[in-house]
Order: structure tokens, then sequence, then C-alpha cells
């Protein structure tokens, strides 16, 4: 097995991605005696604050690109740096979000790799198998794959699969490898940002947040939702099948494709648990889930899981929490 481990670090406004800690938990899962590397890329008015931020959180290698092409993050772009970067054999970790998508297929291929996608867990080591859990319809089927790693493994890790240590503390080291970004030729590039439309309630600010999803069931069971948010002070969110039946304004979606929330904590009532929804969630926020299919993914994410039908459970929670007011 490779004693490289790489870890390519997202980031925004010179904040790294809450991925991250993440990614180092699941590379020290790999394997903890390998040797870790974190690759950041960017801008130069960005990548100095992220490296800073990175090497406090473990006892790593950074390697720091600088280029401002790279201000936003082009895949086709950066798995042309990252072919000059990795060695062979590496084990290369990639959030699987929309970039990381977008990314992590075509680097194996470069790489001449393995690839796995929507990584959820590693069971140990067999000779060159690398033992991975990840999920498949919907969440709804464990899938175990004993992968070849012999040649090297791109690994898209689903955000929240791997707790990131609380207290971390790190004095990595930063090398410049911005001379490796001299080929930035791109058949596409880059034109605009498009913010979404604020809604009435910002959701992003919201400390509470009591989500909903299609176990609702119907558009008039809404209103209990909002009952229960208005008894324990929280905003209203959810998953992108309500947006879909236009029971909410797209404002309030949770997700790869709404918005990305960072609440203390985070009700997630009758949603599954998609990595698309899971996805816009960060911050590591309290999370209690309802759902009355004890095998929904939600509960992996969970810190109080409850078997229910939410149209049993939160009229009966509300009442509870209005008799104690």
């Amino acid at each position: 097995m490779s004693e490289e481990i790489y870890i390519y670090v997202t980031h925004k406004d010179g904040v790294p991605d809450d991925s991250a800690p993440e990614l180092i938990a699941a590379a020290q899962k790999i394997n903890p005696d390998a040797f870790l590397t974190a690759i950041v890329m960017g801008s130069a008015s960005e990548v100095d604050n992220v490296c800073q931020a990175v090497a406090s959180l473990a006892n790593l290698t950074i390697f720091k690109i600088v280029n401002d092409e790279l201000a936003y993050p082009n895949a086709e772009i950066i798995r042309k740096v990252m072919v000059k970067l990795l060695p062979s054999g590496a084990i290369t970790l990639i959030p699987h979000d929309t970039f990381g998508m977008d990314l992590g297929p075509g680097l194996s291929v470069k790489l001449d790799a393995a690839f796995v996608a929507d990584v959820i867990d590693f069971e140990g080591i067999d000779g060159a198998n690398l033992n991975i859990v990840r999920q498949e319809f919907s969440g709804q089927v464990y899938t175990h794959v004993g992968c070849d790693i012999s040649s090297g493994v791109v690994l898209n890790i689903r955000p929240g699969a791997f707790k990131a240590e609380e207290n971390p503390s790190g004095n990595g080291q930063v090398i410049d490898k911005s001379g490796d970004a001299d080929d930035l030729a791109s058949r596409r590039r880059f034109l605009e940002v498009v913010e979404a439309e604020a809604g009435e309630v910002d959701i992003t600010a919201a400390d509470v947040l009591v989500s909903v999803g299609r176990g609702i069931e119907d558009e008039d069971n809404m209103e209990i939702i909002f009952d229960l948010a208005e008894a324990i002070g929280a905003e209203v969110s959810c998953s992108r099948p309500i947006v879909d039946a236009k029971w909410l304004e797209k404002a309030r979606q949770v997700g790869t494709s709404g918005q990305t929330v960072k609440p203390k904590v985070y009700l997630a009532l009758g949603i599954s648990g998609s990595f698309q929804h899971l996805g816009g969630l960060k911050g590591a926020p309290f999370v209690v889930a309802v759902n009355k299919n004890a095998k929904a993914p939600i509960f992996q994410a969970a810190d109080v899981g409850v078997v229910d039908d939410i149209l049993d459970f939160v009229p009966e929670l509300t009442e509870k929490i209005s008799e104690m007011k």
C-alpha cells in the first residue's frame, strides 16, 4: 500500500472548506502512519491564508500552487497540475461534492488509477486491496468494495462521513509548487458567479433549522413544521423535493443545488439524507433526524436518531415544548 496520501483542499474567500479536516480524518483511517500532503491551489490573495489554516490542522506537508488562473476552480486545469504533482501509486482524496464529481473521475483516468465515488467508510486493508464502504440507490444499499490500489486510487469522500478532530493542532510545512502550473490552457473558462436570489428568510444565518423532506407527504401538512419552528425559535428549511413540489421557495433549500448552512442545531424531518443534501450542511451541527425508515442514510450523520413518522412525532414534540414553556 502506498505510504503517501494526498488531499485536495477546496476553499472560498481565503477559508478552507469544512471538508479539509474531514479528509485528514479519512486519510488517517486509511493509514495513520502515511505521509500526508495537502494540495492548495488558487490566487495569491487567498492561498497563503488557506495554507496557514490547513497547517494548523495536522502535521503534514502542503503543496502551494499560486496562479490567478486558478482563482476559480476549473477541474480541467487542476487535473493538469495534479498529474504533475502526484507520484505513481498515490492515494488521493477529494470531497464528493459538485466540484469533486467533476475533478475525480477524469483525474483517475489521467493517473491510470482506480476510482471510487461517494466513500463513507473504510474497513481496512487486505494486501493491495483497500476495503471501502459506499452507498447506492439513494443510500438504501451499502456496497462493500475491494479496491486494488497497487497503481494508486482517487477517492471522492462524502462530506460529513468522517468526523474531524474536535481540537486539531499541527505544524504543517508549506512548499511552493507554483512552478508546476506552467500549462493552464483550457477549453472552458470561468465567466461569472450568479448569486441565488435572496428569499424572505436567510437560512444561512440561522442557528437552529427545522428542515423538512418528502416525508411530510402533502403540502397541507407543512403547517406542523412551521408550528415546531415557531415553538423552538427556528427557521424552516427543506430538501430539494419540497422545492420541486413548489411547497417552499428555493431560498429555503439546503444542499449542493441549494444553500450551504452552518447552524448549531439541525432537525432533519422526513429527509432521507442523500449526499446532495448533506453537502449543504457544514460546521458540524448537532443533527437530530426523524424518519420512519430505520435504514435512511440521514441516521449516519445524526447525533440523535428517531425512527417514527414525522406526521405523528412532530405535533407531539411541538406540544411538549409548548408545555415546557
